[in-house]
């Protein structure tokens, strides 16, 4: 297997459901594991230890739910971006990932020719869609 760079998220007790919903939006298969289902025991059992979100065109998005104990600082400072020339999934996912949430620059052909867009969802996560013109598929 070749390596792979994918996101992994942190939540406050929202990941089941923030994750829960990517997978509604992107598809493919996800994977929860609690913290309970590790031995933990008490009020953080519920919670997720480890999900993974692997969807048909090869996104990995992983998260868990942050301990009570340790430093949660929500959206940080990045951003997720999904890029290419599949117009009519990137704007279904634009639309969907974005419902509930916060649409900083909606989707709209820019300067530089393509089609680009960014919002927050409603878990706080910074998302930009860049959907590549014919002439700027091969740098997408």
């Amino acid at each position: 297997m070749a390596s792979r760079l994918s996101p992994y998220l942190q939540f406050r007790d929202t990941a089941r459901q923030a994750l829960e919903f990517y997978h509604g939006v992107l598809g493919g298969d996800l994977t929860l594991s609690t913290f309970g289902d590790m031995g933990v025991e008490g009020q953080e059992a519920h919670k997720i230890m480890h999900g993974m979100l692997t969807t048909t065109d090869e996104f990995v998005l992983m998260g868990s739910d942050t301990p009570e104990q340790m430093e949660y600082t929500p959206g940080g400072n990045f951003s997720i971006s999904l890029t290419g020339d599949d117009a009519e999934s990137l704007r279904r996912y634009f639309a969907g990932l974005s419902e509930g949430g916060d649409v900083t620059m909606p989707l709209a052909v820019q300067m530089w020719g393509d089609e680009f867009g960014m919002f927050t969802d409603k878990f706080g996560t910074r998302w930009m869609v860049n959907i590549a013109t014919s002439e700027h598929r091969d740098q997408a």
